[in-house]
Formats: C-alpha cells, sequence, structure tokens
C-alpha cells in the first residue's frame, strides 16, 4: 500500500471505529427524555427515602425531566434492587443504595444478584454516624466506664436493633467485637419499639442513628456517649467519636446511586456530575447536616470502591458474630 493510500485507509479506519460512540454521546447528551425511577427499598418517610427525594427533586430541576421516587419495602432492601438489576440498562431506573446493600451480601446465602457484579456505581450522596446510647438508668457517662460495666456484669446489658442484619446490630457487634463486651442483642422489628423499649429500661443499649436519636438525647430522655463516625459530628459537636476511645472503631450508614450494570458509562457521568454538583449545594448540604448527614462527593470508581470496601469489611463482622437473617 502507498503512502498515500495508507493515511487514506487509516483516516476511514479512524472514522469508522468512531461512528459506534456518536450515537451513545448523543444519547448522553439528549438524556434524560422521560422520566426516571429512582427505587427504594424502604417505605416512605424514612431516611432513605428522604435522600432520594431531595436528590430526586434537584436532578428533575437540573435535567429537566421527572425523577419519581418508586418505594419497593422488602427482604432487606434485596427486592429493589433486584428489580433494578433487571430493569433496562438505559438510565432510567436507578436505585438508592445503603449500607445495607454491603451487608447482604454476606448476610444472605442466596441472592439473585451480586451487588458489585450487577450494579453499577454511580454517585455517592451522604454518610451519617450512629450515636452509642444508654437508657440514663445505667451507671456509666462514657464509653470507657460502658466497657467497664459490662465487663464486671457480663451479660447483663441488653442491646437494642431495630431487627436482624440492621445497622444498629451490626454497628454494635462490631463494637462487641474490638472491646471484648458482652452485649446481648435484642431485636426488634423496626426502630420505633427499639426506642420505645430502650426509653423505658427494658433494654439498655443502643446503636441508634442521629436523625432517630436526636430529639431523645436534647430531651434528656437518653444519655450519648459517643458517635460511630471517625470524625465529630456538626450536629453534635461536644460528643466524642467511639474511635477516641477504641481506636480504629469506624461506622456509619452511607447513601448513593447505582443503576443496572451496563448503562453506557455516558449517562453515569452525566448523572455523577450532576449529583457531585448537588453536594457542593449549600441549601443541599444543610439539608444532610440536619440528620448529622456528611456530603460524600466522587467519581463512580470512587463509590464503587467504597460499596467493595464496605462489604468486605462488614462480611467479617457479619461472620464473626454469627448474625443470620431471620
Amino acid at each position: 500500500m502507498t503512502l498515500p493510500h495508507r493515511r487514506q485507509f487509516l483516516r476511514l479506519a479512524a472514522g469508522a471505529a468512531a461512528l459506534p460512540a456518536l450515537p451513545r454521546m448523543a444519547l448522553a447528551q439528549a438524556y434524560p427524555t422521560r422520566p426516571v425511577r429512582i427505587i427504594v427499598g424502604y417505605p416512605a418517610g424514612g431516611p432513605t427515602d428522604v435522600v432520594a427525594r431531595l436528590m430526586g427533586q434537584w436532578l428533575s430541576e437540573r435535567l429537566g425531566q421527572p425523577f419519581i421516587v418508586e418505594n419497593r419495602p422488602g427482604a432487606a432492601t434485596n427486592i429493589a434492587t433486584e428489580a433494578v438489576v433487571r430493569a433496562p440498562a438505559d438510565g432510567y431506573t436507578l436505585l438508592l443504595l445503603d449500607t445495607a446493600g454491603a451487608f447482604n451480601a454476606t448476610l444472605y446465602d442466596k441472592l439473585n444478584f451480586n451487588l458489585i457484579r450487577d450494579i453499577a456505581p454511580v454517585a455517592g450522596i451522604v454518610r451519617a454516624p450512629s450515636v452509642l446510647e444508654v437508657n440514663p438508668s445505667v451507671p456509666v457517662k462514657t464509653v470507657p466506664e460502658l466497657i467497664a460495666y459490662a465487663k464486671a456484669n457480663p451479660g447483663k446489658l441488653n442491646m437494642a436493633s431495630s431487627g436482624i442484619g440492621a445497622p444498629s446490630q451490626v454497628f454494635g457487634e462490631l463494637f462487641k467485637i474490638m472491646t471484648g463486651v458482652n452485649l446481648v442483642n435484642v431485636s426488634y422489628r423496626g426502630a420505633p419499639p427499639a426506642v420505645t423499649d430502650l426509653l423505658a429500661g427494658r433494654v439498655q443499649v443502643y446503636f441508634d442513628p442521629i436523625p432517630n436519636s436526636i430529639g431523645y438525647i436534647r430531651g434528656g430522655k437518653v444519655r450519648p456517649l459517643a458517635i460511630t463516625s471517625a470524625t465529630r459530628s456538626k450536629a453534635l459537636p461536644d460528643l466524642p467519636t467511639v474511635s477516641e476511645f477504641v481506636p480504629g472503631y469506624e461506622a456509619s450508614i452511607w447513601w448513593g446511586v447505582g443503576a443496572p450494570k451496563a448503562t453506557p458509562s455516558e449517562i453515569v457521568d452525566k448523572l455523577n456530575k450532576e449529583i457531585n454538583a448537588a453536594l457542593d449545594d449549600p441549601k443541599m448540604t444543610a439539608r444532610f447536616a440536619d440528620f448529622g448527614g456528611v456530603a460524600l462527593p466522587g467519581s463512580p470508581a470512587e463509590f464503587g470502591k467504597l460499596i467493595a470496601d464496605e462489604t468486605e469489611k462488614w462480611a467479617k463482622v457479619i461472620k464473626t458474630a454469627g448474625i443470620k437473617p431471620q
């Protein structure tokens, strides 16, 4: 092949190679052209639903199409996750992910999906700590005092959880593993009955998300000992972290957006850009701060790493504690 013909061939080849990318780029630029569903694995009104609706409203305003929250509670969010896994990978069905997805990979032996394999990470949104709190009748005011009291009274302190494998239980099990204390887990069907029994003194210890507990803390009905995140919370700035007394302890609930695995990267990147813009907006971050949340910006790859790291971390805790779903 002569040099001029070779150059012409290379130009044609390069042009042909670029052709498949053109429709994808045009698709991403036009997206969305119709309403988008955000599937939430919990009933309306809870923290996950609130996060989804805040972000859905932002995306609706930015992208010019409704982002509609669809609640599909049940099976510890597995029903919602499977619905998104099986949805067309076109960007019109999204999943509001939370920490439960990282737990479920180990809690359930037979899932019809693999979260890391079948869901494309889009963007993190926010993470929030829980509060290690006790009924005021427990004669402790600090984490070291709780550890000492629990060791002096093994098996006499009951630890509430809002369900088998719920964050309140798993965070408590990590505390038990790292401190060697014996707290007896008492599982309830949801947070309200757990809180009711904590207030009544029928259980003594609870790892409670800040949104649920802050009113009781301010009212003096429960005694907070520490925050479970690695750093102190602006919502309760005078409260120390558990890690100040138990080095390396960290436990927080996080939320983010996922999509079916084969969703075009151009659409994923567009959604990631808009979600990160929301996390840079003072009004949005102020709403998250109301429940102790801290923005979780980053790339799809960074959110994917968080999911993988959390899945590995909590798998060890769940296996060591022998937690099994009912």
